[in-house]
């Protein structure tokens, strides 16, 4: 049974009724149109939205900033004061007191923080869109294992066929011997009941057949025609190491965002500079002397420089620097299990050539065997399960033969798809 190629998990799919019936079938079409249909795909659509409104966001940071404050307020005592001068008086302020006033503040320099923040939302973006494209990836070695499967039970079917050919071949000089009386019935039944278990075996290869099909159509949200052909697709290998494995591609991107997480923190510890103007209406202004109502207003340039990142900014920086070398443990970890693979299904495409070779050979001595069977089966020299035993095991052989060039076939895509390319 060819290996690790027909576990199928279910998939539940909102899909739409099926635009066209396909009549042919590519492994690449295949792909295409199952990466296309699989609903993680939106998801990176959204991480972009996403990113955009985040840059977007940051960009009005720039923009002149306006809050709107107010307050009433009494207090239990205020400053006054108390000259001995006769028939003078200063007023203190009143005890109650009101104020509403707004700010209004431009941002003249952040010391690249909103850029670098900008970067960093882009570079979260692609990281996390990279992530999905791994998991698309792991859909296109499942797609690869049903379309392999599916050509395998095809010609499981068609192996079935020729050998019920053999079989008929019997029963036909069995039917003209026992019509001369010099032959059993019991060797007619015989035959016949070998041809009825290869019309079994065929129920039980459609009904897989069937069932990857449906698998496949629903992946790829399109519906079949009965006579859909799938087009064996030919594969050369190289054996080379690990090329275009999206999982390189996302520790490159994890490093470089855990770089820009570098760039944030030397942002954050930057001094900071903008205009600022604030002006209202209230009791008292800024002038406390005077106990009316009345408009007021402050403007200038206001500087800051938070100091306190300055404690932890190495240690922040050196927690970024463990995440890298997790990341390159990773990745390390990562090709030496991807090499391991490739050394294993490179073995395996060996055995299988081999194999294959010497199956073909078996194959000739085999039929070569079968077709003297039948002259001898005529002639009454042997019995119909003789014959059967010469059918059964040229059967076997062509059954080898399917076996290994599935194999072999699968070894080379399986080969490839470690490799890093992409059926699409």
């Amino acid at each position: 049974m060819v290996k690790k190629y027909f576990i199928i998990i279910p998939f539940l799919f909102s899909a739409s009724l099926y635009a066209q019936d396909y009549r042919e079938v590519t492994i690449e079409k295949a792909n295409e149109l199952a990466r296309e249909n699989y609903p993680l795909i939106q998801q990176k659509n959204l991480l972009q939205q996403t990113a955009n409104i985040t840059i977007d966001n940051l960009s009005k940071k720039f923009l002149p900033q306006f809050t709107l404050n107010g307050q009433a307020s009494y207090q239990s005592d205020v400053t006054k004061i108390d000259l001995p001068i006769t028939g003078f008086s200063i007023e203190g302020p009143a005890k109650d007191q009101y104020k509403i006033f707004g700010d209004a503040s431009v941002l003249l320099f952040d010391g690249g923080m909103i850029s670098t923040q900008k970067k960093s939302a882009q570079l979260k973006a692609g990281t996390e869109a990279q992530k999905i494209e791994v998991e698309l990836y792991k859909l296109q070695e499942r797609v690869n294992q049903i379309f392999t499967g599916i050509l395998f039970l095809e010609e499981q079917l068609k192996q079935v066929s020729l050998r019920q050919k053999d079989i008929q071949t019997g029963i036909d000089k069995m039917e003209a011997r026992l019509k001369n009386g010099v032959a059993f019935r019991s060797n007619l039944s015989e035959l016949k009941a070998e041809y009825l278990q290869s019309d079994q075996r065929k129920i039980e290869l459609n009904a897989g057949k069937s069932s990857l099909i449906k698998t496949l159509e629903l992946l790829m949200n399109v519906h079949f025609s009965d006579s859909v052909v799938f087009k064996t697709p030919v594969v050369t290998t190289n054996f080379e190491n690990v090329n275009e494995r999206p999982e390189m591609k996302l520790f490159a991107d994890q490093n470089v965002l855990l770089d820009q997480q570098k760039s944030l923190i030397k942002a954050g510890n930057m001094p900071k500079a903008s205009l600022f103007l604030q002006g209202g209406y209230g009791r008292p202004t800024f002038n406390f002397l005077k106990n009316d109502f009345d408009f007021f207003y402050i403007g200038g340039i206001r500087f800051t420089w938070p100091l306190n990142g300055l404690y932890t900014r190495k240690n922040d920086l050196e927690l970024i620097e463990i995440d890298k070398k997790t990341n390159s443990i990773q990745e390390a970890t990562f090709l030496l299990n991807m090499q391991t693979q490739l050394t294993q299904e490179q073995s395996e495409i060996e055995k299988m050539t081999a194999l294959i070779q010497s199956d073909e050979e078996i194959i000739q001595l085999r039929e070569s065997v079968k077709e003297a069977a039948k002259v001898q089966l005529e002639n009454g020299v042997i019995t119909s399960g003789d014959y059967l035993r010469e059918v059964n095991a040229e059967d076997q052989a062509r059954q080898a033969l399917i076996t290994h060039q599935v194999q072999l076939l699968q070894a080379k895509i399986y080969y490839q798809t470690l490799q890093g390319k992409k059926y699409e």
